[in-house]
C-alpha cells in the first residue's frame, strides 16, 4: 500500500535531486521510504539513462526490499531491480536499481572511482552509521566532488540529526510526517533492577493473552534468542508458531522469520536489533523490548574487539516501538522503567568510533587517500587508526608512508578482513589453501557449532565441514558457500578431501597463526589452561577443555578481560611450527637480575618471541657490568639493605649539610645517593655479585669518589667531626638528627665559653645540648651567652642541690671549665 504523504513528496524530491548534488530525506518509520523513493526514481526521465544505486544496512532488508519492489512492479528479482549482497546476487543485464549491502558499494567504487554507470546513489537507514555507510558515503562525496559533478547523493533516514548532515553536506532536508498508526507505549522493569529472560517470558505470554496480532520481541542476541525459544517451545498456544530473526540464519530461515502467519495463526519473532529498520514483518502489532543490544568494541590497546550488551539509544527504542504501528495500530511494552528514557543516549553511536579500523585503512590506502582528505561525519578516532596501521604495515600491506602494496592490493581482493585475508594468501603460498579458507569462513560467519559445544579447538569446525562431525546442515551449506567465494576470487580450486586429512589439520594452529601472530599463546607453568599470550597478556581455558594442555595455542576469538581473557576459538601449535612462523623475530638475549630472596644477582640466556619465553638457562659470567647493573637494581629497590655504619652515616649527614648550603656540592640524601647509584657506586662493586658481600667501606669509596678529592679534604674544616671546648674535651658533633650540629655537653665544660661555637667558616651556629654531671639534657640552646645570662642562675639553683659536689660558680663567664667534679688547686 502506497504512503500518500510520501507520494505528493516525492515530485519535489525528484525536483530538488536535479538541481542539488545531495539531498537529505527524513520519513519516519513505516513511511515507504525504502521501496517509494527508489522506484520513483526509477521512473523520473532525469534519471532514465543511468542506474541508481541503494545501500542498505542489512542483507535481509537489501533482499527483502529488492524482492517486494520487483513485486509491486510485476517483474521477479534480477530484471530491472536486483541486489547484491555478501554470498549472494541476483542482477541482470536490464537491471537499473541495484540494493547493495556491507562491502558491495565499496567495491564498486574502488573498481569505478567516478561510478561512471550510476546516476544516484541512495543511503538508507543512513541513522544506523554502520562503518559501511561512512565509509561508502565519504568516498562517494569525494567521487562527486573530484569526478562527477553530476553524481546524485540521496541520504535516507527516520531517526537523524539531519540539522547536523545538512550542514556537513551542504544539503538541503526535505521532510515527511509520512503515515503513522497510533502505538501504546507501556513500562514493565524487570525486577530486581535486572535483564532476565524470565521476566521477558511471563511479558510474551501476558501479552499474547491481552492482545491480538503477532508479537515481535527484541533480545541482545543469538544466545538469549535460543534460550528463550527453549524456554517458549511449550508453553505457546497451539496457533502461534516461533521464529527467530538475526544476522546468521540462513536466507530461508530469515525469509521464513519475515512473512505472515498463516491464515488464524499468530507468530511470535525472536529477534536482534536486525529487525529494527527496513523491514515490515506482516501482521506484528505487539513489540516487546528488552532495552538492550549486543555490538562489538573495538580495544585499540589490546587489538581485540569484543561483543558488549549495552543499553540502547533512544533512537533505537522509536524505531523498535514503531515496528508495532507499521500496518494498524500497536502495542509496545519497554522492559524498563519510564524514567530510564531520559537517561539514554540519543543516538546510538557510529560504528566508525569503536570499531576495528584495519578494513576501512586498507581501503583507503586502495583509494589512494589518507582519512583527513575525505569528508567524515565522525573521523576515524587517532588511536585506532594508528593501531589499524600498525596491523597493516606488520602484515606487509602498506609502506612505510602508508601506501599500498602488491600484497596488500591482493587483501584488498578478498572479501575479509586484513587479517583473513592475509592467512588465506599465506596459506596458499604454502600449498594449504583450502584449509587457510576454511578457517576464514569459519571465522567471517557462524561458528558451525555455535550452541552445542563450549569446547575451543578450531578442529572440531573443520571435522563439521568435512563431515566428520555433525553440525546443523545449513551452517555447513553457509560456509561452503563462502568458501567457494573466496577460492573464486583466489582463482583456486577447493579440496575439500584435504580437510579430512590428518596431515593438513595439523597445520591447522600454523594457518591461524599467520592472521594473529600476537594471540601465539604459551602454557603457563603450574597449571593447565592458563595462558600467556604474545602481546603480554593472560588467557584461560577451562580446565576440562581439550586444548587446555596445549604446550603452545593460535587463538581467534577471545574476550577482552584486562586481567586474564577467556579463550573461544583456539587451536594448538607445535615448537617447530611456532619457529617456522617466529623465527626472524625471536630474540636471544641475556637477562641479568637481582633476586630479593637470594639476595643475589642471577644470569639467564633466554631466547623470546615478544613476550613468550621460548627457552632459558642459567649462565655463569654474564660480564661484569650487567652484573653491577643488577646489584644497583637491587640496592635501588632495597635501601633497607645498604650497609650503613654510624661513622658513615655522620658522614653523609655532614657532607649533605654543607650541600645544603652550597649549591656546588652533591646532595647526600638518601633519595639523591638512590637515584644515582649507577654513578657513585658501581666502580666499586667489581667482582661482587651478592648484596651480603657489599660493606660499608663500598659505600664509603663511592660516597668519596662523589663528593671529589678537593671537597673530601674541605669537609674536615667546614664541618668538623669534633669540637673543642674550654674543658680541653674534644666532644663529637652529631649532624644526624636534623638541620643542625648537634655539640652535646657537661655545662662545667663549657664555662667560660661565651659564645655558641660555629661551623662552616663560623657562618652555621651549633644546636647545644647542655647536660647535667649525671649527662641527662637540662637545656637546648642556639645562644649560649643569653644562657649564661638569663638561665643558668636557675639551672644553678636547681642542679646544685642534686651535685652538691659538682663546681656551680655564681659567674660562669670568668669560671674555669672542667671535665671532673671540681677545678684543681693551683
Amino acid at each position: 500500500m502506497l504512503n500518500p504523504e510520501l507520494q505528493a513528496l516525492i515530485p519535489e524530491l525528484v525536483s530538488q535531486l536535479k538541481i542539488h548534488p545531495r539531498l537529505i530525506l527524513e520519513a519516519p518509520p513505516g513511511s515507504g521510504k525504502t521501496t517509494q523513493v527508489p522506484l520513483a526514481l526509477l521512473k523520473a526521465p532525469a534519471f532514465a539513462n543511468s542506474k541508481i544505486l541503494m545501500l542498505e544496512p542489512r542483507r535481509l532488508a537489501a533482499r527483502s526490499a529488492a524482492h517486494y519492489m520487483s513485486h509491486l512492479i510485476g517483474e521477479s528479482v534480477g530484471q530491472q531491480i536486483g541486489y547484491r549482497v555478501r554470498l549472494d546476487s541476483c542482477i541482470g543485464p536490464n537491471t537499473r536499481l541495484e540494493i547493495v549491502t556491507e562491502g558491495v558499494l565499496t567495491r564498486l567504487l574502488q573498481a569505478d572511482q567516478a561510478l561512471a554507470d550510476y546516476g544516484v546513489v541512495i543511503f538508507d537507514e543512513f541513522h544506523e552509521r554502520s562503518l559501511a555507510s561512512d565509509l561508502g558515503l565519504a568516498l562517494a562525496h569525494q567521487a562527486q566532488s573530484l569526478l562527477r559533478d553530476d553524481l546524485k547523493l540521496l541520504i535516507m533516514s527516520a531517526t537523524l540529526n539531519s540539522e547536523r548532515l545538512a550542514q556537513h553536506f551542504d544539503a538541503p532536508v526535505l521532510q515527511t510526517q509520512g503515515r503513522s498508526y497510533p502505538v501504546e507505549i507501556s513500562y514493565a522493569a524487570p525486577p530486581a533492577n535486572s535483564y532476565g529472560l524470565r521476566h521477558i517470558e511471563q511479558s510474551i505470554l501476558q501479552a499474547l493473552a491481552q492482545h491480538t496480532g503477532s508479537l515481535l520481541v527484541f533480545l541482545p542476541g543469538q544466545s538469549e534468542i535460543r534460550r528463550l525459544a527453549t524456554a517458549l517451545a511449550s508453553r505457546l498456544p497451539a496457533n502461534v508458531s516461533l521464529s527467530p530473526l538475526y544476522g546468521n540464519l540462513s536466507h530461508q530461515e530469515q525469509d521464513q522469520a519475515i512473512q505472515p502467519a498463516p491464515e488464524g495463526q499468530r507468530k511470535v519473532v525472536l529477534a536482534t536489533n536486525l529487525a529494527e529498520t527496513s523491514l515490515t514483518i506482516e501482521g506484528i502489532r505487539l513489540v516487546i523490548d528488552s532495552g538492550l543490544e549486543r555490538a562489538p568494541r573495538f580495544d585499540a590497546v589490546s587489538g581485540m574487539t569484543e561483543l558488549v550488551t549495552r543499553q540502547i539509544s533512544q533512537a533505537s527504542a522509536t524505531q523498535r516501538a514503531g515496528r508495532a504501528g507499521r500496518l494498524e495500530a500497536g502495542n509496545c511494552l519497554r522492559l524498563w522503567h519510564a524514567s530510564d528514557s531520559a537517561r539514554m543516549l540519543a543516538e546510538t553511536p557510529p560504528e566508525i568510533l569503536e570499531a576495528d579500523l584495519a578494513g576501512l585503512a586498507l581501503e583507503l590506502a586502495l583509494w589512494g587517500s589518507q582519512p583527513d582528505e575525505l569528508s567524515w561525519l565522525d573521523p576515524p578516532p587517532p588511536q585506532a587508526w594508528l593501531q589499524a596501521q600498525a596491523l597493516l604495515l606488520s602484515l606487509n600491506a602498506i609502506d612505510a608512508q602508508s601506501r599500498i602494496t602488491e600484497h596488500g592490493r591482493q587483501l584488498a581482493r578478498l572479501p575479509l578482513h586484513p587479517r583473513l585475508a592475509h592467512m588465506v594468501i599465506q596459506g596458499q603460498a604454502a600449498g594449504h589453501t583450502t584449509l587457510a579458507i576454511a578457517v576464514a569462513a569459519i571465522l567471517n560467519e557462524r561458528d558451525p557449532l555455535a550452541g552445542q559445544t563450549r569446547e575451543s579447538d578450531l578442529t572440531l569446525r573443520i571435522q563439521a565441514l568435512s563431515g566428520q562431525r555433525n553440525a546443523p546442515g545449513n551452517r555447513v551449506s553457509q560456509l561452503k558457500k563462502s568458501m567457494q567465494q573466496i577460492a573464486e576470487r583466489l582463482k583456486s580450486p577447493l579440496k575439500l578431501q584435504t580437510l579430512s586429512q590428518g596431515r593438513e589439520l595439523d597445520q591447522l594452529g600454523w594457518v591461524l597463526a599467520l592472521a594473529y601472530p600476537e594471540r601465539l599463546a604459551q602454557r603457563r607453568p603450574g597449571g593447565p589452561a592458563r595462558f600467556l599470550l604474545a602481546n603480554g597478556r593472560g588467557a584461560v581455558l577451562a580446565d576440562s577443555d581439550a586444548l587446555a594442555n596445549a604446550e603452545f595455542l593460535a587463538i581467534a576469538h577471545l574476550d577482552g578481560n584486562p586481567r586474564e581473557s577467556k579463550i573461544f576459538l583456539a587451536a594448538s601449535l607445535s615448537r617447530e611450527q611456532l619457529d617456522h612462523l617466529t623465527a626472524s623475530q625471536q630474540i636471544e638475549s641475556t637477562l641479568v637480575s637481582f633476586d630479593p630472596q637470594q639476595g643475589r644477582v642471577k644470569a639467564l640466556w633466554q631466547k623470546s618471541y615478544q613476550s613468550l619465553i621460548l627457552e632459558q638457562k642459567p649462565i655463569q659470567n654474564p660480564g661484569p657490568e650487567l652484573i653491577v647493573q643488577a646489584l644497583i637494581q637491587g640496592l635501588q629497590a632495597q635501601p633497607e639493605q645498604w650497609p650503613w655504619s654510624t661513622e658513615l652515616s655522620q658522614w653523609i649527614a655532614r657532607a649533605d649539610l654543607i650541600a645544603q648550603h652550597d649549591p656546588k656540592w652533591p646532595r647526600m640524601d638518601l633519595e639523591s645517593l638512590s637515584d644515582q647509584l649507577e654513578e657513585w657506586l658501581a666502580p666499586f662493586l667489581t667482582g661482587i655479585s651478592k648484596l651480603s658481600a657489599i660493606k660499608a667501606q663500598h659505600l664509603q669509596q663511592g660516597l668519596e669518589y662523589r663528593l671529589g678529592y678537593q671537597r673530601v679534604s674541605e669537609l674536615n674544616t667546614l664541618a668538623p667531626t669534633h669540637l673543642e671546648v674550654p674543658s680541653g674535651s674534644r666532644i663529637r658533633l652529631d649532624y644526624s638528627q636534623g638541620p643542625e650540629p648537634i655539640l652535646a655537653a657537661r655545662i662545667q665544660e663549657l664555662f667560660g665559653l661565651l659564645q655558641t661555637p660555629k661551623i662552616r667558616n663560623q657562618e652555621l651556629p651549633v644546636l647545644i645540648h647542655l647536660l647535667s654531671p649525671a649527662r641527662r639534657p637540662v637545656q637546648v640552646t642556639r645562644d649560649l651567652h643569653s644562657f649564661w645570662s638569663e638561665t643558668y642562675p636557675q639551672v644553678k639553683k636547681e642542679l646544685k642541690g642534686r651535685y652538691p659536689r659538682h663546681f656551680w660558680p655564681d659567674d660562669p663567664f670568668e669560671a674555669q671549665a672542667i671535665q671532673g667534679i671540681r677545678p684543681r688547686k693551683s
